[in-house]
């Protein structure tokens, strides 16, 4: 059985991951309206990624006998100047859900709850991922800078993740 402790710092990280989710549902929202579909598609794949991480803790919660306490969803700030700027805050974003999980493994540690720990794992690993991408991302927007042409290209390539066929 999960402590209260835990209990309570993973309902709080239910609300960041809705809050992650929802800032990137803001975030291809806007895209798509300054006319980069791709990286409203990028962003929309992003959202859902966002939203099953909190289902994940969701059931984790419910196995472990605990309640889910879903709190308010904060408004994400948006209206960036570019897309660098976009994927830097995105970046930036994920560096904090990244500290986030890694204070949860500590309290795990620290209670010695061995199967929050496997579950965290996992959060981790995911959490290497999506820095690495946010990073790769930054890098090619800074390599295109300014040039309509190369970011037209990356705009088309961002929206093929998780296109059909």
């Amino acid at each position: 059985m999960i402590g209260n402790k835990m209990r309570d710092a993973i309902n709080k990280q239910i609300n960041n991951e809705l809050y992650s989710a929802y800032l990137y549902l803001a975030m291809s929202a806007e895209a798509e309206i300054k006319g980069y579909k791709g990286t409203a598609q990028w962003f929309r794949v992003q959202f859902q990624e966002e939203m099953e991480h909190a289902l994940k803790f969701k059931k984790y919660l419910l196995e472990q006998g605990a309640e889910v306490q879903l709190e308010a969803i904060a408004k994400p700030k948006i209206g960036f100047k570019s897309l660098l700027a976009m994927f830097e805050a995105t970046l930036e974003h994920e560096r904090f859900i990244t500290d986030c999980i890694g204070k949860l493994m500590d309290l795990a540690v620290k209670e010695k709850d061995y199967a929050t720990q496997i579950l965290l794992q996992w959060y981790v690993t995911e959490q290497v991922e999506e820095e690495a991408n946010d990073s790769e991302i930054i890098g090619m927007l800074k390599m295109a800078g300014s040039s309509t042409g190369a970011l037209l290209m990356l705009d088309k390539q961002l929206g093929k993740r998780g296109a059909k066929g």
